[in-house]
């Protein structure tokens, strides 16, 4: 499967049924680690477990939404029932449901905060008892292991017009990291954030004069996509000259899973092509 830096640790990403997710679960897996892949929809979500196995690796799935209140802890105990533990966790579902202030609905906030701020915040409050445990029995038995978790935000925390609710919910996800970072150091928890610029997903597809596209999230029709002169001037402002493709995405996540970050926790790293906005 590749040089193996990651074997025998254990992965949970969520929306990784497809876009950067998909991506970050298959460099995961690349490297050794046995990956609980999550989508919203059970049909990509075994499509990447099947691919990883089909390369010789080991995956499971464990489909649904992260904004349902029993998720979280469904999440983690697949992990430590299928592979007795977790050494990484990765937050990365997410989608947008745009418009300004004073015509966003209440529905529309908390949907958007629920997906990007409350499911993380869930899944590594349910993760604490596993975690706590495993640091426990590693300074008994004399280790130093360190493990991982990488929180997804968006330059857009820097604030985005039509966006209230994915910017203050991706600068929520930044403080949220910064204070695990502190609370989770005795546990031997790397926990940081990368902060993602324009990268082509199927949220992100370009979309010419009056075309429109939705996607289907737990019941709502969500446009997606974003117009063709926003794309064009998106190019221009990105040093680099093009949006960011998912596997580009996924290697800023992959570095903060890996044992060169064992001594980096309660940081923000922007993976923009050299767009700030952080």
């Amino acid at each position: 499967m590749g040089n193996n830096k990651l074997e025998g640790k254990v992965a949970l990403v969520t929306g990784s049924g497809r876009g950067i997710g998909r991506s970050v679960a298959l460099q995961l897996a690349a490297q050794g680690a046995r990956v609980v892949v999550n989508d919203l929809d059970a049909d990509p979500a075994h499509a990447v477990v099947e691919e990883i196995k089909a390369a010789g690796g080991d995956a499971v799935a464990c489909f649904g939404s992260v904004t349902a209140t029993d998720f979280a802890e469904r999440f983690i105990k697949t992990a430590v029932d299928q592979y007795q533990g977790i050494d990484i966790i990765v937050n990365n579902a997410g989608y947008t449901w745009d418009n300004v202030i004073q015509k966003m609905t209440d529905e529309q906030w908390y949907a958007i905060i629920d997906c990007h701020l409350t499911a993380p915040f869930r899944i590594l409050r349910a993760a604490y008892p596993v975690l706590s445990a495993q640091a426990k029995q590693d300074a008994a038995e004399g280790r130093e292991v360190f493990r991982k978790v990488v929180n997804v935000s968006s330059i857009a925390a820097n604030g985005n017009a039509g966006q209230a609710n994915y910017s203050a919910a991706k600068a929520g996800i930044v403080g949220l990291t910064k204070t695990l970072s502190k609370e989770w150091g005795r546990l031997k928890v790397n926990v940081n954030c990368v902060a993602f610029g324009h990268i082509e997903t199927r949220l992100t597809e370009p979309l010419s004069g009056n075309e429109s596209k939705t996607v289907n999230i737990e019941g709502r029709e969500i446009k997606v996509g974003i117009g063709e002169q926003v794309v064009e001037m998106s190019k221009k402002m990105i040093p680099l000259g093009r949006p960011g493709k998912p596997d580009e995405a996924a290697g800023s996540i992959l570095m903060l899973c890996g044992p060169e970050s064992d001594y980096v926790s309660g940081q923000l790293l922007v993976c923009g092509g050299g767009l700030a906005g952080l």
